[in-house]
């Protein structure tokens, strides 16, 4: 046995953070790091927010845990706040992203099986997809790498091409209940499902009587420049799973969902003892104030592009570093001409943290409320980065 009593599932890097202010991380040591990872894209307000910490610590002080045997104020607020900012009538609280997912998929179940089709149960995917950990959401994300010794795969999801709308609408059979996809691919490598795309996937559900799930985990709550990534497109989904953000670092995540697509989840056929606790609505109610401010989405976008035209800078100077820049608002990905692994340390070695993603990339996750002066340093260590890289590439490192 090794050392530390821990499950030996993560490769964590050897770094130990104390406390963090804004977009910046201190560790044990003192040192300093730039923080682009954001818990994976979690820390949408970076680190200590005052009025992220007011709120939590003003609830603790009050009341953490009652269950949903009882009301809570704050989850009827949050609720109707994520409704009347999107496309929702009813909302379901959970606390992780996978959970949300498998309400999700519960809901889209359920939803046929009331309206008299058991037989549809179903759920087209797309490869590259990635939905959580449970047995079902790796079902639904189907990699191998993550399905490989656990059993029968949950049977229920088929899964097409990245973006291959004419093979989705092929499966579509008598057995199929939905389809679902994130509208921007995260782990897949930050790619976006073009918005004729979206359309088309909208017009078969409603041919076929499907439900449309958007999994908006990784691009909800502001991080594209919209508060949801679907707004680009102007497709809205029957069914939507958000978490990361919305909880800027506390578990908070949700099942958003149409009047129609969650009207057979009544009493008793779903539940939760954590999920819509009074300490995280208080911060999910905290992070919406804060998102939903007058101008603060233009911000992400403004500050989102300025980010942009400096890494494809970058991109042109280190060509044998850097293939290609991608993604939208502050959902970023450097595709490397070299393993993202290699670039990531390299980074690290700048004291700049980024996420390793699928198809070679490496994602930038900055908080949604990243300085331009924030930006400007990490475009700085980027570059001493790619530069270092190519030099021992030069010399046949």
């Amino acid at each position: 046995m090794s050392g530390s009593a821990l499950y030996e599932t993560f490769a964590r890097a050897p770094l130990a953070f104390e406390r963090g202010e804004g977009s910046w991380l201190i560790t044990d040591k003192g040192e300093r790091y730039l923080d682009f990872a954001g818990g994976i894209a979690v820390n949408s307000l970076g680190h200590s927010h005052p009025h992220l910490v007011q709120a939590l610590t003003e609830q603790a002080a009050k009341l953490w845990h009652v269950s949903n045997l009882y009301q809570i104020p704050g989850q009827s607020r949050l609720a109707e706040r994520l409704a009347e900012s999107s496309f929702a009538d009813r909302v379901f609280f959970t606390n992780s992203g996978a959970e949300a997912l498998e309400c999700a998929i519960k809901t889209a179940r359920r939803y046929q099986f009331a309206n008299g089709h058991p037989e549809r149960y179903r759920i087209i995917t797309f490869e590259g997809a990635f939905h959580g950990r449970t047995l079902a959401t790796i079902a639904a994300g189907g990699q191998a790498k993550y399905l490989e010794g656990f059993g029968p795969k949950v049977d229920g999801f088929d899964q097409v091409a990245f973006d291959d709308i004419d093979a989705a609408e092929k499966l579509i059979g008598p057995e199929t209940a939905a389809i679902l996809l994130e509208p921007v691919q995260g782990e897949g490598g930050i790619r976006p499902f073009p918005t004729q795309s979206l359309k088309r996937l909208r017009q078969l559900c409603d041919k076929h009587g499907l439900l449309l799930i958007f999994d908006e985990v990784q691009c909800g709550i502001g991080r594209t420049g919209k508060l949801y990534a679907y707004e680009w497109a102007g497709v809205s989904p029957d069914l939507m799973a958000i978490a990361k953000g919305i909880g800027g670092g506390f578990p908070v995540a949700a099942c958003l969902a149409t009047e129609e697509a969650a009207k057979a989840m009544t009493a008793g056929v779903h539940g939760t003892t954590f999920g819509g606790n009074p300490l995280a609505m208080a911060v999910g109610n905290a992070v919406l104030d804060i998102v939903l401010e007058e101008g603060f989405l233009e911000e992400v976008s403004r500050k989102a592009l300025l980010m942009k035209q400096g890494l494809a800078a970058i991109a042109d100077e280190f060509p044998d570093v850097i293939e290609d820049i991608r993604g939208t608002g502050l959902l970023l990905g450097i595709k490397c001409a070299m393993p993202n692994t290699k670039v990531n340390m390299a980074l690290r070695d700048q004291k700049l943290l980024a996420v390793p993603a699928g198809e070679n990339v490496l994602r930038l996750l900055p908080p949604l409320t990243t300085t331009d002066a924030d930006i400007q340093e990490a475009l700085a260590r980027i570059r001493a980065g790619a530069a270092s890289l190519s030099k021992a590439a030069a010399n046949g490192g």
